[in-house]
């Protein structure tokens, strides 16, 4: 009886050796790398609006015939932890692939005869490369608020029919189409 236990026992301990190296095996692996910054400034950046894709609607392509405008889409830049002092407010200067019109965005995509403007809160265009107005921050967790909208283009240096010679030129055929286009940003605070 001693045998069948003795030889039970040394049967567990094998099988329990055999599964603890089963585990032990490599079952998959990777590398995580953690990448950020350190900046000198009253407030971080969230993360989400450090790298954010705002998504426009579906333009119909009347609605910037002649310049047209489409409806802004809101979006904003999160600012977490923010302790002011002196500094209550701040401005972002946009940048990135000018239009023909330089104060505007050019489209990558299949879409054509539109370009991309920024605006501040209250709806103004912000020229590419230009300081927006100062927008007053809070201490804590804070935003600065934007938003975007599709500009019909304008033929560079073509008057329209009936324009009088320095005025923008005739408008653009827009094709429908998709699109995309990026924008660098760069925070003061004052």
């Amino acid at each position: 009886m001693k045998v069948k236990t003795l030889a039970g026992a040394i049967m567990a301990v094998t099988l329990v050796a055999t599964s603890a190296g089963a585990m032990a095996e490599n079952q998959g692996n990777g590398v995580i790398t953690f990448k950020g910054s350190i900046i000198n400034a009253p407030c971080s950046i969230a993360q989400d609006s450090q790298f954010q894709t705002v998504e426009m609607a579906q333009v119909a392509n009347v609605a910037l015939r002649d310049g047209g405008q489409s409806r802004p889409t809101p979006f904003r830049i999160e600012l977490l932890g923010c302790e002011l002092g002196v500094l209550k407010s701040a401005t972002a200067t946009f940048t990135g692939s000018p239009a023909a019109n330089t104060d505007l965005l050019a489209l990558r995509g299949t879409a054509r005869g539109a370009s991309l403007a920024i605006a501040d809160q209250n709806g103004t265009l912000i020229p590419l490369g230009s300081e927006s107005p100062a927008q007053t921050l809070s201490n804590g967790d804070t935003f600065l608020a934007f938003s975007a909208y599709l500009q019909g283009d304008r033929a560079p240096g073509t008057p329209g029919v009936g324009d009088e010679p320095g005025t923008p030129g005739a408008a653009a055929e827009i094709t429908p189409g998709d699109f995309e286009t990026f924008a660098n940003f760069t925070l003061a605070y004052q």
